[in-house]
């Protein structure tokens, strides 16, 4: 009989193996399959779907049961790939401070510290579910894609970028009051479930941690809880919010002021124009040292694509990075895409948002194996950055452990006529 198929992959193999130890023999047969299910499948990444990818039966059952009841836990999972991701990261950050130092001109004077940023990205992503009325924790939640509401789960994330290398965090499922009170769960706000975040974050020794976040979560706790981990925080702002402007006439010497008024009254040679990070657009930016209301000292930045353009169209953020210049401050903020194109890379390549889950326990665990395959597969377009010497993405790694697998594939199937298998019994198990 044909040994059946689970994963010819070695470097799959590898980077399971790390797990092994939280999971028992059959719990880790059913995290291989998921892994490499997300990474094969074509069509949609449902229980049926991943165990398509397989040539051997589990069954159906077995792997739902897998998800929404078996005894692991997926904080575990993520505390031990958050764990290799820092010893993975500790030598290159060495190395990087190290190419720092010796880049210095030498000059009288103290010389200047090198710095390696690392930029924890904080956001929220919503997955729709019209017709996934029994599933747990579904509420109605904003699109931004549709900019209304509709039915779905509400996925917060963070994301730890450091030296072009991205690792996941915990995914987290937010619920609205009604819904944890139908459900009997506690309550935890977007603002609580980011705040935990940043008082339990662990980032690589020697490293300065930057928190990213949208105006959203543009929130004091948020910023506190930043500042007193001595993380620097950088965070959008609405037009409505207040910033503090220097006015003579005032008692006090100056006054609070709408940004949206503030920079209706700006002139054109308060701007300066930059290039965007990553791009060759120019922006006009103009950077202001203040305070904003409920928030502490900081710099404002302004942001417009063009000066003839309405102001309504101009964007706000506020950062606690009080010595940065205005490109640098642009740095900051262009950095925060990372996240969304983690979200876009999650739903097109590993099928974030393709579960048919009842459970809440099966969707958060579902969301943490997807980031463990994200995990992955970051290791793995780095792998090939190297050998290729060229930007490398997501889908291109995909695609290049989909053409090994192929290949494995028909290598065992070559295997398996040679050692006389009879066609019929191969036919049993591939179907």
């Amino acid at each position: 009989m044909p040994v059946p198929i689970i994963c010819l992959d070695e470097h799959v193999r590898h980077f399971a193996e790390r797990f092994r130890k939280l999971f028992s023999k059959p719990q880790y047969q059913y995290l291989v399959i998921v892994l490499l299910g997300l990474m094969l499948c074509e069509g949609r990444r449902t229980l049926s779907g991943l165990l398509c990818q397989i040539a051997d039966r589990p069954s159906l059952a077995g792997l739902s049961r897998f998800l929404s009841e078996a005894p692991w836990e997926a904080a575990t999972v993520v505390t031990l790939w958050l764990r290799h991701f820092r010893e993975m990261m500790q030598p290159k950050v060495a190395a990087e401070l190290q190419r720092q130092r010796q880049e210095q001109p030498k000059r009288r004077g103290r010389p200047k510290q090198p710095v390696v940023t690392g930029y924890l990205i904080g956001d929220d992503s919503t997955i729709e579910k019209r017709k996934g009325k029994k599933m747990e924790g579904l509420g109605r939640h904003h699109s931004t894609t549709q900019d209304k509401r509709v039915p779905g789960h509400s996925l917060v994330e963070s994301l730890y970028v450091l030296l072009g290398q991205r690792c996941p965090l915990a995914p987290q499922l937010y619920r609205q009051q009604a819904v944890c009170k139908a459900e009997g769960v506690p309550f935890a706000s977007k603002i609580d479930l980011m705040e935990t975040v940043i008082r339990t974050f662990e980032p690589v020794a020697g490293t300065v941690t930057h928190i990213l976040l949208d105006t959203w979560y543009s929130a004091k706790r948020l910023w506190r809880a930043a500042r007193e981990r001595g993380f620097l925080i950088t965070s959008g702002l609405k037009s409505n919010r207040w910033l503090r402007v220097e006015d003579p006439s005032a008692p006090q010497g100056w006054r609070w002021q709408r940004l949206s008024d503030y920079t209706a009254q700006l002139s054109a040679s308060d701007y300066i124009q930059l290039k965007w990070p990553k791009g060759d657009d120019d922006v006009y930016v103009h950077v202001v040292t203040t305070r904003v209301r409920k928030l502490y000292s900081c710099q404002v930045v302004i942001v417009r694509l063009s000066l003839d353009a309405p102001v309504s169209q101009a964007r706000y953020w506020a950062s606690s990075d009080l010595e940065a210049s205005p490109q640098m401050l642009l740095a900051h903020i262009a950095a925060r895409w990372d996240i969304e194109v983690l979200f876009a890379d999650g739903k097109e390549e590993l099928g974030l948002d393709q579960y048919q889950l009842m459970s809440a326990t099966a969707l958060v665990r579902f969301w943490t194996l997807a980031m463990l395959a994200y995990v992955f597969l970051e290791e793995e377009r780095h792998r090939l950055q190297e050998q290729w010497q060229r930007h490398v993405t997501i889908g291109e790694a995909r695609r290049q452990i989909q053409r090994r697998h192929r290949r494995h594939v028909l290598d065992w199937l070559h295997g398996q006529f040679q050692s006389g298998v009879e066609p019929d019994a191969l036919y049993e198990l591939l179907s």
